[in-house]
C-alpha cells in the first residue's frame, strides 16, 4: 500500500503513476541491466510525431538517479546506438572496468589523500614547492 501511495506524491524514488500507465498503455519492454532498472520503448518501434524518433526510457529499480544507468543502455536511451545491449554480443576489454554510479556525496565517494574529507591525518607537504615572492 505504501509503495502504492508513493507512487501518487514522489517521483524520485520508481515510477509515478502517470508513468506506469503510459508504460502500460504505450510502452514495450527491451530488457533490464543489472542494477533492476527496467527499459522500454514505444510500442513496435512507433515514432513519435513530435521527435520523428521512437521514445525509450527507463524506470529505475529505487532512486531516480542517471548515473545508475550502465554505458551500453545510455548509449542505447540516447540514440547512439540502435541496438540494445540485450540483443547484442558485446564482451568488454581486459582493461575496462565494471560501470559504478556516481558516488559523490555520499561514503563512497572518492577522497584523494591530502582530502580534508579523507579519514586520518593530511600528509605534511614532501618540500618541493617554492612559494613565490614578488622582486624575487
Amino acid at each position: 500500500m505504501k509503495s502504492f501511495l508513493l507512487q501518487f506524491f514522489t517521483w524520485w524514488s520508481g515510477q509515478t503513476l502517470g508513468t506506469r500507465f503510459n508504460t502500460w498503455r504505450n510502452g514495450e519492454f527491451v530488457g533490464e541491466d543489472e542494477f533492476g532498472n527496467k527499459y522500454y520503448r514505444t510500442r513496435g518501434g512507433r515514432k513519435d510525431p513530435a521527435l520523428g524518433i521512437e521514445r525509450r526510457w527507463v524506470i529505475y529499480n529505487g532512486e531516480a538517479e542517471a548515473s545508475m544507468t550502465p554505458p551500453g543502455w545510455n548509449g542505447w536511451l540516447h540514440h547512439t546506438v540502435d541496438v540494445p545491449p540485450t540483443q547484442e554480443d558485446y564482451k568488454p576489454r581486459d582493461w575496462q572496468k565494471p560501470h559504478r554510479p556516481n558516488f559523490t556525496g555520499t561514503p563512497k565517494a572518492y577522497r584523494p589523500a591530502g582530502s580534508t574529507l579523507a579519514s586520518g591525518r593530511r600528509p605534511q607537504a614532501t618540500g618541493d614547492y617554492q612559494a613565490w615572492s614578488p622582486g624575487s
